[in-house]
């Protein structure tokens, strides 16, 4: 599984970001409200975000051998694409309402409620996006020994490269 990109996190920010100042352009073109997260949007961001916290600090208390018993690997798994999904997520998130306050401050040139439930859904996206950062090393597993024999008995400095010590 490869880890999280931040050239990924920012292109998704960006294409959000757009589509978020579209989304609110077209809205506002035909007299609709801003199309921002209800408040309650909060709770549920806060709360994805503490079990996957909640998840990896179990997977970091197994690393440093803190936990009394075996953690299963599919766990330790599915919390990585927990945190990788929390950041993505959050990079969404925070991209969309980054278009929208974009688009309101430059319309109206003052705050409105649409903004600060905006900016408040920024924060807590930023939130999401730092705890699946942390999380997902969290769940790094450490460098392997370069001096320890592998599978063939040969040292593993001879076998980099190859797949399974073949020349």
């Amino acid at each position: 599984m490869s880890a999280i990109r931040p050239l990924w996190l920012l292109a998704i920010l960006v294409g959000a970001t757009v589509a978020g100042w579209i989304a609110q352009r077209l809205t506002s073109a035909n007299g609709l409200p801003a199309p921002v997260l209800h408040w309650t949007s909060l709770i549920t961001m806060g709360a994805g975000a503490l079990v996957t916290l909640g998840f990896g600090l179990r997977v970091l208390r197994y690393r440093q051998g803190k936990l009394k018993r075996r953690l299963d690997p599919i766990q330790a798994a599915r919390t990585l694409v927990l945190a990788q999904a929390t950041a993505y997520a959050g990079a969404m998130i925070a991209g969309w309402h980054t278009g929208i306050v974009i688009d309101l401050t430059s319309a109206t040139g003052g705050r409105n409620p649409s903004v600060d439930a905006s900016l408040a859904m920024i924060a807590a996206a930023a939130i999401m996006v730092m705890v699946g950062w942390a999380v997902e090393q969290f769940c790094r597993l450490p460098p392997d020994d370069p001096s320890a024999p592998d599978a063939t008995g040969r040292d593993r400095e001879e076998n980099e490269g190859y797949a399974a010590g073949t020349s």
